[in-house]
């Protein structure tokens, strides 16, 4: 009987890791970044998309526990290629120095998201709202993170630091909605799964 409970709780405690230890990969093809960035004046609101490199998240049971995402900086599109050239340039993201940003998930409370993000070599920690829900066998994060590009030393036209601006003054917050789609590690999803059986 002893054996028998011993064996148990070994079993218990090696499913209960498994559990814990649960990674979940970002699926870069299908996931979506759209940034827009607002004027001080006016309604003049650029926006554009730009690209998940790769990531991953730690799940515990239904408990997003952490993670890690990777932004593809030279990706980063706008409809008008001057603006988009600016974009990328030494005055904004700088991606020939930093071409890529980074997201590291510390936690998530509810339906709120905190972490560390790093852009331009610079990290600052950061909170946003997210909806978490069942994707397949993954799940889909959605949500809308507003960032001060001040933070990660963007400061081109900021009132924050310049004067007499006018109408070419731009804000300090641009925002990043997402849409992320995260399959279980090492396994196909739900339209890999059929394909495999059609074949057989």
């Amino acid at each position: 009987m002893k054996t028998l409970l011993i064996s148990f709780f070994f079993v218990f405690a090696l499913v209960s890791s498994t559990v814990a230890q649960s990674q979940f990969t970002i699926d870069a093809s299908t996931s979506q970044l759209n940034w827009t960035g607002y004027a001080e004046l006016g309604s003049w609101a650029p926006s554009g998309t730009i690209q998940v490199s790769k990531g991953q998240l730690s799940v515990a049971g239904k408990q997003i526990t952490g993670g890690r995402m990777t932004i593809d900086m030279t990706t980063l599109q706008h409809e008008d290629a001057k603006l988009q050239a600016h974009l990328r340039g030494e005055d904004f993201f700088d991606i020939a120095r930093y071409p890529t940003a980074t997201f590291l998930l510390s936690s998530l409370s509810g339906q709120v998201a905190t972490g560390q993000l790093t852009i331009r070599g610079i990290t600052r920690p950061v909170t946003f709202p997210v909806v978490v829900s069942p994707e397949g066998d993954g799940l889909r994060v959605k949500g809308k993170a507003l960032i001060d590009r001040t933070q990660f030393a963007i400061r081109y036209n900021s009132t924050s630091f310049f004067s007499g601006l006018g109408d070419y003054a731009i804000k300090n917050e641009f925002s990043l909605a997402f849409n992320i789609v995260v399959k279980p590690a090492g396994k196909p999803g739900i339209a890999g799964r059929l394909a495999e059986s059609s074949r057989r």
